[in-house]
């Protein structure tokens, strides 16, 4: 299995993850890194005057292979 693995800094430059559940495995970096940027030009996902998408940090896919054993 696949997933996409969104890394942001917030405002206060501690680490957040988003990970959407669906994805398109064939989409570039650079699309990937616009919805990052409109995600983080939104501003709307914050608590306690803590902007938790704020900055565009990085993005990976992270594959998990499952091995049936019985």
């Amino acid at each position: 299995m696949k997933k996409l693995h969104t890394i942001f800094l917030n405002s206060e430059g501690k680490k957040h993850t988003l990970q959407p559940k669906v994805f398109d495995e064939t989409i570039s970096a650079e699309q990937v890194r616009q919805g990052m940027e409109a995600i983080a030009a939104v501003g709307i996902f914050a608590s306690n005057d803590v902007q938790y998408y704020a900055e565009v940090s990085g993005a990976k896919i992270v594959e998990t292979i499952e091995t049936q054993l019985f």
